[in-house]
């Protein structure tokens, strides 16, 4: 207790607001927004007055903007992602309230282990948010079946729930303060997206041939991961989870696919060693000498790991293909971009003042990196024309542009909050590709 503030009481409130997500049966979709505007404007400045201190955590009254008043943004930003499918708002509504309400009752009632990476965080909470976070989650995705038309299968309503609290836990324990009513709310929402775009046709046409790959794709990526952590250029835990990752692209891509993620790892690895000793001294180098670990993996081709999956399990797969190489691509030529400008980069800017600032600072960007990155850009564009996973011509265009698009969004953001530790850089990295996946969807839509 703290000046009245019980931390169970907080999450017992939190808990329990998932409970409105009951009236996404009926509510028509603006009457949803509308009473979310609601509790937005009831959390921001008549809370703080009838709460009092019960509710708050030390700080966050100087904070402003904290949980609280995350919550209901999160639940209205899902409400206009999918105005449609009020069953996916429904479903990770209770993944954030069930999953992450219990996961910190259950860490601290449990205690024990905690994760390596995070040590602000319990196996045990972890566990109490999937188990907390799949129940909530499918009972709400099948009580608001009824509110879409038509009803989603019965399979997605049961399994993609289970896969997206596995996932928003998975993202909770990322050591970085963005809040959790955002991080979760996001994770489970685009889980819940990409479950509800898999077509089930696709996936038994497609399961023979990405099953016949999978032989050789384990036995390349073996021997790729073997070899990387040999010549110091991927750690460990790299090492495991770019076999992970590079079995899923080859299978699902094939070689080409692989061929393209691999041309882009050289890339990143060759210009992270440019340069070092300028970097090294002026003490912007990349930790462990430019070695990638799981993270870094993760965060620079996950995003086209999950684009490779619904190329050969989505309804459009000349557009997955797409946003596969241009995420890609963005991982690539942002790393291009950022080492060759620490290295020969003359004047560093602000993206977000264009004042002058050190090389290295966060979000800072140089002429000699910005016009390196689009060039890296253009030539992994390219290869990924070559290799047939793209068509020639205007895509490229497309790439390039969608890959300058992520990366300036990565710059603003980390200009703006890498340093309070809001993101950290593999965060700043996945919003990246991420986002010039999603640019890369949006070209494709206008010109089809």
């Amino acid at each position: 207790m703290n000046g009245g503030f019980s931390e169970t009481r907080r999450q017992a409130v939190h808990i329990s607001m998932g409970a409105f997500a009951l009236l996404l049966r009926w509510l028509p979709w603006w009457q949803a927004v509308a009473l979310a505007a609601a509790a937005l404007a009831f959390n921001l400045l008549l809370l703080p007055r009838i709460a009092g201190e019960r509710l708050y955590r030390p700080g966050d009254r100087e904070r402003g903007v904290h949980g609280i008043v995350f919550y209901p943004i999160a639940v209205l930003m899902l409400l206009l992602a999918f105005p449609h499918r009020l069953d996916i708002v429904a479903a990770a509504w209770g993944i954030l309230a069930l999953g992450d309400g219990l996961a910190t009752i259950g860490g601290r009632a449990i205690g024990g282990p905690r994760w390596p990476w995070n040590r602000e965080k319990t196996m045990a909470g972890t566990a109490s948010f999937v188990v907390a976070g799949a129940a909530g989650g499918i009972l709400l995705a099948w009580w608001c079946r009824a509110a879409v038309h038509p009803e989603p299968p019965l399979a997605f309503t049961i399994v993609a729930p289970i896969a997206a609290a596995l996932v928003a836990a998975a993202v909770e324990t990322v050591p970085i303060r963005l809040d959790d009513n955002l991080s979760v709310a996001f994770a489970a929402g685009a889980t819940l997206w990409m479950a509800s775009v898999i077509d089930a046709g696709a996936v038994a046409s497609a399961g023979p041939h990405v099953i016949a790959q999978l032989p050789a794709a384990v036995a390349v990526n073996a021997v790729v991961a073997f070899a990387g952590h040999r010549a110091r250029t991927v750690s460990l835990s790299g090492a495991f989870g770019g076999a992970i990752i590079g079995t899923l692209i080859y299978a699902t891509t094939g070689w080409r696919g692989w061929l393209l993620l691999f041309v882009t790892f050289a890339a990143a690895a060759v210009t992270s060693r440019l340069g070092l000793r300028r970097k090294t001294l002026l003490g912007i180098a990349e930790e462990r000498g430019g070695r990638r670990g799981a993270g870094n993996a993760i965060a620079n081709t996950g995003a086209a790991a999950v684009a490779s999956m619904l190329a050969v399990a989505g309804p459009s797969p000349d557009a997955a293909r797409l946003a596969f190489a241009a995420a890609l691509v963005a991982g690539g030529s942002d790393t291009i971009a950022s080492e060759i400008g620490k290295a020969w980069g003359r004047r560093t800017y602000a993206v977000t003042t264009w004042q002058r600032v050190a090389p290295g600072t966060s979000g800072a960007v140089s002429l000699e990196g910005t016009a390196a990155g689009i060039v890296g850009a253009l030539a992994l564009a390219t290869v990924a024309a070559a290799l047939g996973i793209v068509p020639g011509g205007a895509t490229l265009f497309v790439i390039v542009v969608a890959a300058t698009v992520g990366s300036l969004v990565e710059s603003w953001l980390g200009a703006t909050l890498e340093s309070p530790g809001i993101l950290n850089n593999d965060s700043l990295n996945f919003v990246n590709t991420s986002i010039a996946a999603l640019t890369a969807l949006a070209a494709h839509a206008w010109m089809s």
